[in-house]
Formats: structure tokens, sequence, C-alpha cells
């Protein structure tokens, strides 16, 4: 009989934000599996190694590039779908021997989560289900102490990774916007910002909720690059409340 792979959402980086069906899982399941950079501990294992039982199998996924091959370069879909197909069979082995397996993903598993690849490969033959995590972008405007939206605002969610021009139409036809991705494109994503007549309002926010978190406005940013765990906040709540 199959184990079941539980894909357990952390939330957005601080430990206490997980749920309690995470944390009780993670104390559960002995075969915990996780990704992360080459020579980096992983936000995932950062977030949640305290709740690891002593006897338990880690299962390390290290990814074999992150931003050094873009996402548009015909190898980056290749060499990542080798990628994944190699750890799915990893954790397909030992989902067939019987055992349970916990695969960690930051945020929420289903909100540009790697781990939603491994689901999709496996979902089919063996017994899968879904923890949700508190996302990244709700731990930072909850740390900014920005309401995002009200009545009818308009959301939209952006990678920084869209065109100038793309990213100032989209910014101009929505009434608040969370920027993701953000990395070499901060350049880009100010002069969108600023075309789009949204920069005064910005907020900049960067490993939001952990302990070494920076909150600024957007204006006060003086930077040409952000980390992964950066994103900017476009709150709306523009019209009379």
């Amino acid at each position: 009989m199959s184990g079941t792979l539980h894909v357990l959402g952390l939330g957005p980086g601080d430990p206490e934000l997980m749920t309690v069906r995470a944390a009780r899982l993670l104390r559960e399941t002995t075969n915990i599996a996780y990704f992360r950079k080459p020579g980096r501990a992983g936000q995932a294992w950062t977030i949640a190694n305290k709740l690891f039982p002593t006897s338990s199998e880690q299962i390390v996924f290290e990814y074999p590039f992150t931003t050094e091959i873009e996402l548009h370069d015909p190898r980056y879909l290749l060499q990542m779908n080798d990628f994944y197909e190699s750890c799915a069979k990893r954790l397909s082995q030992r989902l067939t021997s019987g055992r349970h397996v916990a695969l960690l993903c930051e945020g929420d598993p289903f909100f540009y989560g790697s781990a939603m690849y491994l689901y999709d490969r496996l979902r089919q033959t063996h017994p899968t289900e879904i923890t949700p995590g508190v996302s990244g972008m709700s731990g930072c405007w909850s740390r900014s102490g920005t309401p995002i939206t009200h009545g009818d605002d308009v959301l939209s969610v952006l990678p920084g990774t869209l065109p100038e021009a793309e990213l100032v139409a989209r910014l101009q036809a929505c009434d608040a916007a969370v920027i993701m991705k953000i990395g070499r494109n901060l350049l880009k994503i100010r002069a969108a910002l600023t075309k789009a007549g949204v920069i005064g309002r910005a907020i900049y926010v960067e490993r939001g909720t952990m302990e070494d978190e920076i909150i600024l406005p957007f204006v006060e940013l003086a930077r040409d690059h952000a980390p992964y765990f950066a994103l900017v906040l476009i709150p709306g709540r523009q019209a009379a409340r």
C-alpha cells in the first residue's frame, strides 16, 4: 500500500506562522523532503527543522540553477523538467514502499511553489494531501501594517520578470498590486512604478516576518537588485471608506 505525500505549506518565514496542521504532520512524518540552493541550508529547512523528529530522514533536492538561466531560455524548461522528474522518482520509491513523505514548501504550495511540480507528477499514482500555508505576500502586508484591498478593489499579483511596458499597463489597470520575483528586475520595476504613477504609495518588503526583515517606502530604497525573498506592495484602498 502506498504511503501518502503530504505537501506542507510552511508560511512566510516566521515558524510561529506555520499552521497547527503543518506542525503536527512534521512531527509525525519521518521522511521529510525539501528544496534548496546548493551550498545553502534552504529556507524551508530554516523554518521547520526544529520540528523534525529525531529519527527523520531528510531528502534534499538541490536546484540545478536558480537565476543563472532566464525563464524563457529553452534550456530552462528542459533542465528543470529533468530535475523535477528525478525528484519525483526519488519520492515515488519511498511512497511505493509504504512510507509517508512530508514535502515542504515556503508560503503556500500552490502559489509559485516548487512543490506543485512534484505534486503534478505523483498525484495520479500516490495518495496526496495538501496543507495550505500563509502566503508570503500576506505575511508582508501584515508586517508592514498595510491593508491591501477593500470594497471592490482589484488585486493583481505580478512577476517582476514581465517586460516593463506590460508591468506599467497592468499596474494602471488594477487598484492594488503585489510585485514578486524582483531580484535583478528592480531597476525595471522602479521605472514601471514611476511610469504607472504608483511609486509614491509602493512599499518594499524584504524577508517579511523573518528576524532580519526590511520594510520601507519604495522611494527610499537605494539599490539596483533585491534578494529572492523580497516583494513590492502597492496598496489599494484609494476610494472613499
